[in-house]
């Protein structure tokens, strides 16, 4: 996302509306991009410097640490926020903020089951085998002569 300059009145500029998903090199590392990045953002040019804020949402496919099935998530940036310095050009590109942010606020290890519209299959499984393991135990006492 490029801003002009000249294009920012004194009191800033609202801006919104989609880009091409901005963390596309990824798709190897089981994270590929769902949909366009939604911003809604407010910039400024004050002391020499841009300033921006506002929100980011990015749609993504990620593959789950548990079970290993692909699912749909969300990365949210609720509070985008970047100041720089501004150092003579007339566009001033804002990809990389916003790589960054996305890249931040991505799931470390993500879980198919995090926003419980879903239950994880691996759970599933670990559940029936610990409920299988209770019946043993119950029995060994149930064979203890007192």
């Amino acid at each position: 996302m490029k801003v002009h300059l000249k294009q920012i009145p004194s009191q800033g500029l609202h801006l919104s509306g989609e880009e091409d998903c901005p963390i596309q090199e990824l798709a190897s590392e089981e994270i590929r991009c769902a949909g366009p990045l939604h911003y809604d953002i407010d910039v400024g040019v004050a002391d020499g410097g841009l300033w921006a804020n506002g929100s980011l949402s990015q749609p993504v496919e990620l593959r789950c640490v548990s079970c290993l099935q692909t699912f749909a998530h969300e990365i949210r940036v609720p509070a985008f926020a970047v100041h720089t310095e501004l150092h003579g050009p007339e566009t001033v590109d804002l990809t990389p903020f916003l790589r960054e942010d996305l890249l931040l606020n991505l799931p470390a290890h993500p879980h198919c089951d995090r926003d419980g519209q879903r239950v994880c299959k691996a759970k599933q499984i670990k559940t029936k085998e610990q409920d299988a393991k209770r019946e043993s135990d119950w029995s060994a006492l149930n064979k203890l002569k007192l």
